[in-house]
């Protein structure tokens, strides 16, 4: 117990130093303030789920450092022209939308939601707050969990980015500031993925002696490739819009606006282009086609039998 203090010191100031070295990696003009003080939006603004007008100024949004917990997380269903598409706003200013107990337990409710309304044809992750997506876990609470708190808070992280990964409808991350760590595998559960060239993305776990635990050593490999995911998980490298788009990590960077969502606005764009196409319940029926034709192969019986046999399956593509 003696050695106790000393090493939650150490771990202090080795954040300490991660929080330097993300800042000098940043810049001095990305640099993010610690509180973000604002007016709130009206709850009316919210419910009339306000997107910009094509070719019109948008109204600036307000922020404040503190908001309530069940503000956190705002689930937007967009009307009119926009009628189908729902956006996900994470809304922590005063943590940096980190993901906190109470965050991911929000996401979890309003993703099981999502999954089963059958009037929601595209989703949108993005933020409510300037300059950041998401920082990842939330280290402040986190050095307050015990050993055995840990493990399964981090396996319920994964499981909600997994259940944002399994939604039967396309997700698009719109990326306007920073992603780190789990924000940023928060964004590769998602389909689709469009920054702002400012903004500032990579898994960096490895500066703090630990590894992506969100699936980001399954799903960066599947986006950039195996070497070069090695390679940036490895060095816990940041990239920025421009070189994250050169790499495939997403699909399409934008220079920033003076709003601060001009990768929302793009996204915004690319969920329209969606709604007319294919919608749930003919999805759903192709997938049913789709799962027919392999209920009388060879290699679907083989599955089966290997499972019952506890073996693993010799497939010969029959």
């Amino acid at each position: 117990m003696a050695a106790a203090p000393g090493a939650l010191g150490a771990w202090q100031a080795g954040r300490a130093r991660l929080v330097a070295a993300c800042c000098a990696r940043l810049g001095p003009g990305s640099r993010l303030p610690d509180s973000l003080m604002g007016r709130q939006v009206g709850p009316a603004m919210w419910a009339r789920g306000w997107a910009p007008a094509a070719g019109g100024a948008a109204p600036r949004r307000g922020y404040s450092s503190e908001v309530k917990t069940e503000d956190e997380l705002r689930v937007r269903y967009l009307e009119e022209e926009n009628r189908g598409i729902v956006v996900l706003g994470i809304n922590r200013a005063y943590a940096k939308n980190s993901f906190s107990k109470n965050l991911i337990k929000m996401l979890s409710k309003a993703v099981d939601a999502l999954k089963s309304d059958k009037k929601v044809r595209t989703i949108i992750v993005r933020s409510e707050v300037p300059g950041i997506f998401c920082a990842g876990a939330d280290l402040k609470e986190r050095v307050k969990m015990n050993s055995s708190e840990v493990g399964p808070f981090v396996s319920k992280i994964r499981a909600v980015i997994n259940e944002i990964a399994n939604l039967p409808v396309p997700t698009i991350a719109a990326i306007d500031g920073l992603a780190l760590g789990g924000g940023l595998e928060l964004a590769l559960a998602c389909d689709i993925r469009v920054a702002a060239s400012s903004a500032k993305m990579g898994l960096v776990e490895t500066k703090l002696a630990i590894i992506p635990g969100g699936g980001g050593t399954q799903r960066l490999p599947r986006a950039i490739g195996m070497s070069l995911a090695k390679e940036l998980i490895f060095s816990a490298r940041v990239l920025d819009g421009q070189e994250a788009k050169a790499v495939g990590l997403v699909s399409h960077v934008l220079e920033q606006n003076q709003e601060g969502d001009a990768a929302y606005r793009k996204a915004l764009d690319l969920a329209r282009e969606f709604l007319p196409q294919v919608d749930l319940v003919t999805g759903l029926a192709i997938e049913e086609a789709c799962y027919a034709q392999t209920i009388p192969t060879k290699d679907r019986l083989e599955g089966l039998l290997a499972f019952k046999e506890k073996r693993p399956p010799r497939y010969k593509g029959e």
